[in-house]
């Protein structure tokens, strides 16, 4: 890819934070509309649980191929169809006329997501070569994620109380036709020098994976252990078959040799703790507040801000932070600060008090705003460029499957505790479960973050770097601090 001007690459940037904000804000947005759409669609605890993972499933388990096609056809056109894909898919969830067609067109949608996150952060880290000005975007690309926390549950409140749910998805039709057309107008093509074959066995054994055992979480409160056992089966057979087969492949889906950094690993279980603590702090917090408190959408959305507006604030600074002295500091923050939220939860009942619940919340917002950025700079910080898509789609798969499985596994733990009760009865003891487990999660996040940011961890990531790739070039990006 020619080098660009320094305003060019600004607005590359800004095309591509685009697309993030639009899947991001879907995601927080429709969080506050849950409790809507329970009530007019009729939905079961697992029917939300669903509305939330049958997207963030599909994306996972396609992020790895479209970050891999993208290296191979060209970023830029999966991207712009990711685009029409993902538009396409709004606008039909905004036409749902009941549950389980909102489940599919969800799936849809998420066909294009897929296309979107990993292409644009590929996109972004062939067009910010320098390392420390490659960490400043991805502190910029971090904040976008922080501005739809902060906008998306008011944004989304508003929406609901004016004018219904629906209107959550039109947000997404004029955003996603402008960055289609600025991308069409301004992105430069980009590809690997080197095509890579697909892997159609691989991509099967991923969605085996996370398919079934996603289903198995979900629905094991509502059909026993004796129903969702063989899907717990396929799930073992799935890993193990992606165990023995993508190292025999000379170009896998899963190039299992990144996980040698240990860094790159760190950064992989880091970011699916760190989701899974996301996807059960708004899954839980939506519902108390909505179903619990009675409040609209429109004032849930406002309590969420006290979490929101630290993560917008964090996620910058934890940018340029990740540049001038590398990821452990942001990494020791965010694990604290995770697992002191969850405590208050799990073991002071945050929630009957509004001084607690402010402070809980503003706790999580500051630990997920300085989480985000060491997790993507170390994905991509000493892998191969020509394999940029690949090892960002690993990062960014983490992260999806992180908050697929908060989702499950927190709503099943609920759906458990609540059993034929009324939420407002039983709501924040049975939710106690689910509080101890974000606390393991914010628990790992530090214990991972101290033990994978050290000069041992840096000397396994520029190993691994010398091995995928021998030139001049990569063993220098594997120097920087990952």
């Amino acid at each position: 890819m020619p080098e660009l001007s320094p305003r060019r690459r600004l607005l590359v940037l800004a095309i591509c934070c685009m697309s993030l904000l639009i899947v991001s804000l879907d995601v927080t947005a429709l969080n506050v509309a849950l409790p809507s759409m329970q009530r007019e669609l009729h939905a079961s605890t697992a029917g939300l649980q669903w509305t939330i993972d049958a997207y963030t499933l599909v994306l996972a388990s396609l992020l790895m191929l479209a970050g891999s096609t993208a290296d191979r056809i060209g970023r830029k056109r999966i991207f712009m169809a990711g685009l029409i894909v993902f538009t396409a898919g709004s606008l039909l969830c905004s036409l749902a006329p009941n549950l389980d067609s909102l489940i599919a067109f969800r799936m849809i949608q998420a066909v294009g997501g897929s296309m979107l996150n990993p292409v644009a952060m590929s996109i972004i880290t062939n067009t910010f070569t320098a390392p420390a000005e490659r960490a400043r975007a991805i502190g910029v690309w971090g904040g976008v994620v922080g501005i739809s926390m902060a906008a998306g549950p008011l944004a989304g409140g508003l929406l609901v109380e004016s004018v219904g749910w629906r209107s959550i998805f039109w947000v997404n039709l004029p955003v996603g036709l402008a960055a289609l057309l600025l991308t069409l107008r301004y992105v430069p093509e980009s590809r690997a020098p080197k095509a890579r074959r697909p892997d159609p066995v691989g991509q099967l054994l991923v969605i085996a994976l996370f398919g079934s055992l996603t289903y198995a979480i979900i629905e094991a409160p509502n059909s026993g252990a004796a129903f969702v056992l063989p899907f717990v089966a396929v799930a073992v057979a799935a890993l193990a078959g992606l165990l023995w087969y993508e190292p025999r492949r000379t170009e896998p889906l899963i190039d299992l040799r990144f996980f040698r950094s240990v860094p790159f690993s760190g950064a992989t279980v880091i970011a699916i703790s760190a989701f899974a603590a996301l996807g059960g702090f708004l899954f839980l917090s939506t519902l108390y507040l909505q179903n619990v408190r009675g409040y609209d959408a429109l004032h849930a959305g406002l309590w969420m801000l006290p979490m929101a507006v630290p993560t917008f604030l964090c996620a910058p600074l934890s940018g340029r932070l990740v540049g001038s002295r590398g990821p452990r500091l942001p990494l020791l923050v965010a694990g604290t600060a995770i697992t002191a939220s969850a405590v208050l939860f799990a073991g002071f009942e945050a929630e009957t008090s509004n001084v607690t619940l402010f402070v809980a919340y503003l706790l999580f917002g500051i630990g997920f705003g300085f989480v985000n950025a060491p997790i993507t700079n170390t994905a991509v910080s000493g892998m191969p460029r020509s394999q940029a898509g690949v090892a960002a789609a690993v990062a960014s798969t983490s992260r999806q499957l992180g908050q697929t499985l908060g989702v499950a596994v927190v709503g099943a733990v609920l759906a458990s505790g609540v059993g034929a009760s009324s939420y407002k009865d039983v709501f924040v003891s049975a939710s106690v479960p689910g509080w101890w487990i974000l606390t393991g999660c914010g628990v790992a996040v530090l214990v991972l973050g101290a033990l994978t940011s050290g000069r041992w961890a840096r000397g396994t990531a520029e190993r691994t770097a010398e091995q995928l790739d021998d030139s001049a070039e990569v063993r220098q990006a594997a120097g920087v601090r990952a």
